[in-house]
């Protein structure tokens, strides 16, 4: 609207007049300005059947954060800086684009079907690089709560965000996506060059630094969040306590229990600070292991003293620390439960995590189609027992004929009363309100600014270095 032009029109003659106009004018903008938020690939006015209406919104649940150190320092996660999409302290309306209307997450899961409850309920891997037909009509038709993308799916810096942008469209009218990534630093790096690399665990909790480790959490964050990721499988608290772990290594923050959890909880706080979901790992500790649960099953032989004096310290100062997430690995730890993994045993998660150590987080299992699981389970049988034993998450990272067959397991187990769907409800609410509280939803990313954040990068590592130069010299 031309500004002139209106004052030519109304043929102003006094001060009274002015002001009317600009009155006006105030009236005309805030009529054509659109609503910021999450708008989505199909615009304002598409339908989220997830709770979430097109500009973004969530219906409240008490979600409001307590301010305790969770999300950031001022409690806030995913809501500064313009990180993820934010969440609307008020419910829309009656008659809102929102199919579900205002209310509860608990009001949200009862107008879901079994289907999408259980969708919410798996995180899976993809194939390819991009989102052909076969990948879209799976996002489509099964609504998975999550996708993971590893190295063999990223081969370039804009490549990665239009492959992310791609997932967020073809899931725009589901509830939005947990987009995730192992991104650890050192040789646990999905991220393509030219973007710089990250010290290794065990590098940053040499350095002996806390706030080097926090540093190296928001420069995490900072990484994945820049493509549009807004969940990162780490950090790991694993202690390097055997040698023989070739798994684990310098993955690991340290060889004791104290110095993995100072420098591994840092960096659980700098992830969280950046608006990025953190998964703590491998719970309840990889760390004296000698086989690879990706080739086997690893043994623990360790008693539940020691177990508690050593393994599983990092895991309960984060779960006090407030972690929101933990993925449970694929050992056997014989005084737990000597028949069955840890992830698939409801002693190890509802019993020592839930009741035990207090957490009431999200719970995920590692990837399903590991051969510690398929060398000893059906794909179907795993995922119905990792039901059972607690967990909200199933990770099924290869074949989308075992991610259908996993889903198909846990239908049918609940339609014949294996399973209780009120067990169900019970993950799908603490699922969605993690996304709510991280303000997820999907809208695109724009391409990185990779100089920018390699110029970050470098800052932080060469005050370090020079620091624990000048220190040892």
């Amino acid at each position: 609207m031309d500004t002139k032009l209106i004052l030519k029109k109304q043929k102003l003659k006094s001060k009274s007049d002015l002001l009317i106009v600009l009155a006006l004018l105030v009236l005309i903008s805030l009529a054509i300005i659109p609503l910021t938020g999450c708008s989505g690939p199909s615009g304002k006015d598409a339908v989220d059947p997830a709770g979430q209406d097109a500009d973004g919104r969530w219906p409240e649940d008490n979600l409001q954060p307590d301010g305790d150190g969770t999300g950031g320092e001022n409690g806030n996660a995913g809501m500064e800086d313009g990180k993820n999409c934010g969440r609307d302290e008020n419910p829309g309306p009656e008659g809102s684009h929102d199919p579900y209307g205002p209310g509860s997450i608990p009001e949200i899961i009862d107008k879901m079907s079994l289907d999408e409850k259980i969708g919410q309920m798996f995180m899976i891997g993809v194939e390819g690089t991009s989102v052909g037909e076969d990948l879209k009509n799976l996002i489509t038709s099964r609504k998975p709560g999550g996708i993971i993308l590893f190295r063999d799916n990223i081969t370039g810096l804009e490549q990665l965000t239009d492959f992310i942008n791609e997932l967020k469209s073809a899931n725009f009218g589901n509830i939005p996506l947990f987009l995730s990534v192992d991104e650890e630093g050192g040789r646990i790096s999905r991220l393509p060059q030219p973007l710089k690399e990250l010290p290794s665990a065990m590098s940053v909790g040499e350095a002996g630094d806390e706030a080097f480790s926090r540093e190296i959490g928001r420069l995490l964050a900072a990484k994945v969040e820049a493509f549009g990721f807004n969940m990162d499988l780490a950090p790991v608290l694993d202690i390097f306590s055997n040698p023989a772990n070739t798994v684990i290594g310098d993955r690991a923050y340290g060889y004791d229990p104290l110095s993995v959890a100072r420098h591994g909880l840092q960096v659980m706080r700098g992830l969280r600070e950046e608006g990025i979901i953190a998964v703590i790992k491998h719970f309840p500790g990889h760390g004296d292991t000698d086989v690879d649960s990706h080739l086997g099953l690893p043994a623990v032989e360790h008693d539940r003293e020691r177990l508690a004096g050593f393994e599983l310290v990092p895991f309960r100062k984060a779960i006090e620390e407030g972690a929101e997430a933990v993925l449970v690995a694929h050992i056997l730890v014989t005084s737990l439960d000597p028949e069955l993994p840890a992830s698939l045993s409801p002693a190890v998660i509802s019993g020592l995590l839930r009741e035990e150590m207090g957490f009431d987080g999200v719970v995920i299992t590692d990837d399903l189609t590991m051969r510690a699981i398929t060398d000893n389970y059906g794909i179907g049988e795993a995922a119905v027992k990792s039901v059972i034993a607690g967990n909200d998450i199933l990770l099924v990272c290869h074949g989308q004929e075992r991610q259908a067959e996993a889903m198909d397991a846990v239908a049918k187990a609940v339609e014949e009363g294996i399973i209780d769907e009120a067990r169900i409800d019970g993950s799908v609410e603490r699922i969605l309100k993690l996304k709510a509280k991280y303000g997820l939803c999907d809208d695109a990313a724009a391409y990185p600014d990779v100089d920018g954040l390699n110029e970050k990068i470098e800052g932080v590592l060469s005050k370090w270095y020079n620091s624990k130069w000048y220190n040892d010299n």
